[in-house]
Parts: C-alpha cells; structure tokens; sequence
C-alpha cells in the first residue's frame, strides 16, 4: 500500500515539479552534477598520464619483439615492472605535493 502510495506521488507531475524546485533537491542536483564533472576532469587528468606514460610505451615497444628465450623473457618484464614502479613512485609524489597545496 505504501509502495502505491509512493508510486502515485512520483508520478504526480504537481508533485514532481514541487520538490525540483525544493532546496534540498535543488542542492543535491548541484552536488551531483559537481561530482560528475570532477570526476570527468579527473579521469581525463588520468588518461592523458597514462598516454604520456612511459610503462605504456615500453609495453608497445616490448610486444613487438618475439623473445628468443625464457631468460629474456624475464628481463623485459623485469624492466616494464621497475618503470611502472618508478612511475607509481612519481605519481604517488606528485598527489602528496597537490594535496599538501
């Protein structure tokens, strides 16, 4: 019965157009329209560094070779683990000096 109550309420265009226009929704609109567009910077911020990245580059560079044994295998791999490390490393120092801004 609540549930059709309910129902019935949200699909009362009176109903609908009066809390739109209520602060608390009108709030909760701006806040989250802010986070989506934060998080749309924040994932183009992302790309792009993943683009420019180094570790990304060597992994292209690296799967165009056929190795020739297990050996030098484990040192391609061994050299895209220590660049991604070192990027992560960079990255992690990176937010530490933006949030300390």
């Amino acid at each position: 019965m609540l549930a059709r109550l309910l129902y019935n309420l949200l699909n009362n265009l009176h109903v609908v157009e009066k809390l739109a226009d209520s602060r608390p929704i009108r709030r909760a609109a701006q806040i989250t329209a802010y986070a989506i567009t934060k998080a749309q910077i924040a994932g183009r911020d992302a790309s792009a560094r993943v683009m420019r990245s180094q570790t990304l580059r060597q992994v292209r560079q690296e799967a165009g070779k056929v190795p020739d044994d297990l050996g030098e295998m484990g040192g391609r791999l061994r050299r895209v683990k220590d660049t991604f490390v070192n990027e992560v490393k960079e990255g992690w120092k990176d937010g530490s000096r933006q949030i300390k801004k």
